[in-house]
Order: structure tokens, then sequence, then C-alpha cells
């Protein structure tokens, strides 16, 4: 008996997949639950196991290549060799336990492993259930590193030969210069990212407008709490939830940013899904606080954290990147002072944080220097006016120079 390895149903949103890596080999014996291939979406990587022990007697799809749902990846049999005999487990043993191991760990964590020729079998996991995380398996290279044998004396350098100075217009580089070139294949996640913000500018009428918030009174209230808020809910009072905050105050002033356009009806959303973009080594991506209205500075800043972590180690779910009415972005983290963001459509409005930067300002006739940061909204001028966009954004300032007014709002 033979059944069909397939390419799952992962989410509504995910029709297509690229094989990453087969984790197993063409007449493999594998276990029922066992790990067979990863799969690579736009949004999460994802393992296909096996069905039911038996061989893996075909694979159809190779590594890199892109599928969709429902396509066969390979065929599993039934075999005599899956009901191995006692002598036939005891010589699989260590393979099958490397497997286990290995299927309980995130997909940049096998990347990191591979790299560095770590056995997943003896990295011990920190994440849920045991599961091996990217830094376990960096802990692992660096405990298990060898120390640097001392340096040897290093020759005299030869007498350096003087080069001719070309004339102005020519390459000047040297002539033993590095030119060469190197071909990388986008990730899925990447492709699509590139394809959607295309897409966004392409499709919606995209505005930007831009203030200034003064962020005194901000940085005085963390100083003031930071330490008891650290005690009491375990994680730091950021600037983020500030901002998640305000913007949902703002957001109640002009509902139409919080709203997409389907066909020539404008869908008015009342709730409030937060997205928050979040930089991962493959890329942005936007995890949502759902009912963010409902939930508290320490709740906010603790799912934030939470998915930063989650989008390094690959384990975000589809269940998090789904929906969002409204998007905060954060390039002040990377040094940015300044930047236009781009619409995370459906949406049509996203706003965008900066650097905070003391500079010197006016305050009541008087030149004053205050921790300042730039704010940029990005808006669909479709259904936005550009004074309403404006207002927005100036209510967005006012919540966050006066952060007990947020308590009121």
């Amino acid at each position: 008996m033979s059944s069909n390895i397939v390419v799952p149903e992962v989410g509504e949103s995910i029709v297509d997949a690229r094989v990453a890596k087969w984790l197993r080999k063409e007449g493999d014996a594998v276990a029922a639950g066992e790990a067979l291939v990863e799969l690579e979406t736009d949004k999460i990587d994802v393992e296909v196991s096996a069905p039911h022990a038996g061989v893996l007697s075909r694979i159809d799809r190779k590594d890199g290549e892109d599928v969709k749902v429902g396509e066969v990846l390979g065929v599993l049999e039934e075999s005599a060799k899956a009901a191995a005999t006692p002598t036939t487990v005891a010589a699989e043993a260590p393979q099958q336990q490397e497997s286990v191991r290995a299927a309980k760990a995130t997909p940049t964590a096998k990347k990191a492993a591979a790299a560095n020729e770590v056995d997943l079998a003896n990295v011990r996991g920190s994440g849920d259930g045991g599961r091996v995380m990217r830094r376990d398996v960096e802990k692992a290279v660096t405990t298990s590193a060898p120390a640097p044998a001392p340096a040897a004396p290093a020759p005299a350098a030869p007498a350096a030969k003087a080069q001719p100075v070309p004339p102005v217009g020519e390459d000047r580089r040297h002539p033993e210069g590095d030119r060469t070139e190197e071909r990388v294949r986008m990730s899925k996640r990447r492709a699509t990212i590139a394809r959607r913000l295309v897409e966004a500018q392409s499709t919606a009428a995209m505005l930007t407008t831009f203030n200034e918030v003064d962020m005194t009174a901000v940085m005085a209230l963390r100083e003031r709490h930071k330490q008891a808020f650290k005690e009491r809910h375990g994680v730091g009072l950021g600037i983020a939830s500030f901002f998640v905050k305000a913007s949902i105050g703002a957001l109640r002033s002009f509902p139409r940013l919080n709203a997409e356009i389907q066909g020539d009806e404008i869908v008015l959303k009342h709730y409030f899904d937060m997205g928050v973009a979040v930089g991962a080594s493959e890329g942005l991506v936007v995890p949502v606080l759902r009912d963010a209205d409902r939930m508290s500075f320490a709740a906010i800043e603790t799912q934030i954290r939470e998915f930063a972590k989650r989008a390094e180690d690959g384990t975000l779910s589809l269940a998090d990147l789904k929906g969002g009415t409204f998007t905060i972005t954060n390039g002040g983290v990377f040094g940015s002072l300044l930047s236009t963001p781009i619409l995370n459509p459906p949406q049509v409005g996203i706003l965008g944080l900066h650097k905070i930067q003391e500079r010197a300002i006016a305050v009541n006739g008087q030149v004053v220097v205050r921790p300042m940061m730039y704010v940029a909204l990005t808006y669909d001028h479709r259904i936005v006016d550009g004074a309403e966009a404006v207002r927005f954004l100036v209510r967005v300032k006012e919540l966050v120079e006066d952060p007990g007014a947020l308590l009121l709002d």
C-alpha cells in the first residue's frame, strides 16, 4: 500500500510554497509522524510529516522547486522494513533519535546547525516543549569551539611595489581587485514582500504626511516607573505601547483610517487589530495585536516582545499574521531619522516611528533641547482626505505628549 505525500493546506491565504529541504532521502525507512520535508511559504515555514510508518519510495519535487497546495511531493510505501526486526531497530535507533530531535527544532535553528555542522541531537532546546531554537545552536557552537592556537610570528612583509597613479578618469582599482558576483535566489517570503510592495504602490493612492513629537513626558514617565513596571510585569516599558494606545485614540476620532476598500464600498472596522512590523533575518513580518484597545500597557509590551522573539526563531503562526486594521512600524530601532512607510494592503493607514534625537526647539519663546521624534503617516488618499490624515497625526502627537490623556481617551 502506498500513499502520496502532498502539500498541505497551511492557511486560506497561502496557495503555494517552495520545497526548502528534504529531511529524508529515497529508500529511507521512516516512522509515523516523522518530519519528511520542509516547505517555505511567504509567511511561515512548515514541515510535512509521514502519515504512517513506511519507506520513502519516491521524491517527485526536489529542493528549491515551487509547488502548490495539493500537489504530490513524493510517495510513501508501507514495507516490511518499516516493521523492523530488533536488530534493524537497534541499527537505526541513533538515526531515528536524531530525526526526532531535528523535528523539534525551528527552521532557523536547523539552518544554523547545518551551517556550523552541529548535531541537533546533542543540543538542548530552550523553547516550548524542548524545541531547539537558533540561540541554542549558537550557544552550542560557542561552547564547543576549540581555543585558538597561539599565532605564529608574522613574517616580515616584503616591500610594497609602487603602483603608478592612473590619470584622472581611469579605473583606480587595484589591478588584482575582487570583481566577483553572487547570484542568490529570493526566499519565498522576500519574493512575496517584493510583490506586495509593488502592488501597494500601483493600486493605492499613497501619500505621506509628517509631524514631530516631543517625547519628554513619555521619557520622564518611563524613567519614574520602569523599575516597578519591570518587577511587576517582567517586561520593560517601551515606547511602542504608548503609540499603540495613541493610535487607537486617533482612530476612534478618524475611523476611515481603520477601514479598507472592497470594490466601490468602504468597510469601516469598529475593532482595533493593530499590526506591529517586526524585522527578522528572513524579512519583515507584521504580527497582529488582536483587540488592542482592550490590552494593557504591560500586555502590549509583552506581546510585542514575544512576537519579535518568535519572528527570529521562525515560530510565528498564521493566526499571528492574519488580518490587521492598522499598522505601526518603527524604523527608529535601526537608527532611521525619517522615512515614508508603505501601506500594508488592504489597510489604508500605516504609522512610521523614528529615532528619538535631542534637538533644539522653541518652547514659549525660549530655545530648549528636547528628545524629539519625527512621525510619518502614509495613507490611501482614495478614502482618506489630506486634512483628515493631518488631524489624525496631530491627535497622535497630542496623546503621546500628554500620556495622562491616554487614560481618559
